[in-house]
């Protein structure tokens, strides 16, 4: 079927740009999030469409005073790629890998919002990530993180915060390929297998400079990892590691030490201090209701909202981004940031003696 996608130069299949192969659970989708200098003021938003599916969905996370506002839109697709509005939000692409808009004008809930986001580095692509259920492609994407400052204005049942850019920063990702999306998969791969998936994703902004680092665990603790530093120009990071520690009683992580170096021997150290938790479900990852790509009708919205000082630690509430206090040390110079320390930690993993499901830290 042609849309107005196929009016632009972005044809690499000799078929329509609607069409994607044969992967139902193919996506792409739109991450940022956002927050001030002190942490208390944060949000987040993703939009996502699912070509195989027919379906778009997004949702507006806010925080304020210690109460996260889950804003959530799904309507039907239509295949039209290039409309990125669902309810409520829009996406606008102002000027590729440098400029995007986010707009929200939900005026039932009395929610107004007004962002732009403006690069501070370059984006950078991630190395692909594939991982399989035996034979089977379970995910495989590929993503591209860019740090920015934010500008322009919140309202929130009529009180308005000014988004300054000198005091608002915060990192973007664009993700496509597969994951399960939609319904669950109605015959999975036998022998039955507990799932196993340990994520760690930690995007910063310092004054002058960010960083990012990502660890993906298999069960004994061997990762797949990449790390970058940008100041005047990117620099991608070698022997990358990580030592973590537990809250007691949880899978939540107290503090974290990464530590690499660049290509000249310089050593780098990130120490991450977790301030609160914000819990990925209200973006619709792993919700039972709203989950990614599930039908809820032509064009639908909900809201909720969870009090902060309660953390179930159970599904769908294992996904979390923790907003964090960064120090970022290079040959003992310590420079202090803010930033995400992304955590999905499932299953078993021997170095955090885990040995179930959801067994949690002593």
């Amino acid at each position: 079927m042609l849309t107005k996608a196929d009016d632009y130069p972005i044809h690499q299949l000799p078929i329509p740009v609607s069409e994607v192969g044969s992967e139902r659970n193919f996506y792409d989708r739109y991450f940022f999030n956002g927050y001030n200098q002190e942490g208390d003021i944060f949000f987040a938003v993703a939009l996502c469409l699912y070509p195989n599916l027919n379906i778009m969905d997004g949702s507006f996370v806010f925080i304020h005073e210690g109460v996260q506002h889950n804003y959530r839109y799904s309507r039907i697709l239509d295949l039209e790629r290039l409309n990125t509005k669902v309810g409520a939000l829009e996406i606008q692409v102002l000027e590729p890998l440098k400029k995007l808009r986010v707009l929200m004008d939900d005026k039932k809930r009395s929610f107004k919002a007004d962002l732009t986001f403006n690069s501070r580095f370059e984006a950078i692509q991630e190395p692909r990530l594939t991982t399989k259920s035996g034979p089977r492609i379970y995910m495989d994407s590929t993503r591209m993180t860019q740090q920015g400052r934010w500008e322009g204005s919140l309202n929130f049942k009529g009180k308005e915060i000014i988004v300054k850019p000198e005091i608002f920063m915060g990192s973007r990702d664009r993700s496509w390929g597969i994951r399960p999306v939609g319904s669950s998969d109605t015959q999975p791969m036998v022998p039955r297998e507990d799932p196993q998936f340990y994520w760690l994703w930690c995007p910063a902004n310092f004054e002058q400079s960010a960083s990012h680092a990502f660890f993906l665990d298999d069960e004994e603790g061997n990762s797949n990892s990449h790390s970058f530093i940008q100041q005047k120009n990117t620099i991608t990071l070698r022997n990358l590691s990580k030592k973590v520690s537990y809250e007691s009683g949880t899978r939540r992580i107290s503090k974290a030490n990464f530590r690499a170096e660049k290509d000249n021997g310089s050593k780098i150290e990130m120490i991450i201090e977790p301030k609160y938790s914000m819990f990925m479900c209200g973006l619709g990852y792993m919700h039972p209701e709203w989950g990614h790509g599930q039908f809820k009708g032509e064009d639908e919205s909900h809201y909720d909202y969870y009090d902060l000082k309660d953390d179930p630690h159970d599904p769908p509430f294992l996904h979390i981004q923790a907003i964090s206090k960064i120090i970022l040390i290079e040959e003992g110079i310590e420079v202090e940031g803010m930033g995400v320390l992304e955590q999905l930690i499932i299953g078993k993993h021997k170095p955090s003696n885990f040995l179930d499901i959801l067994d949690r830290a002593e």
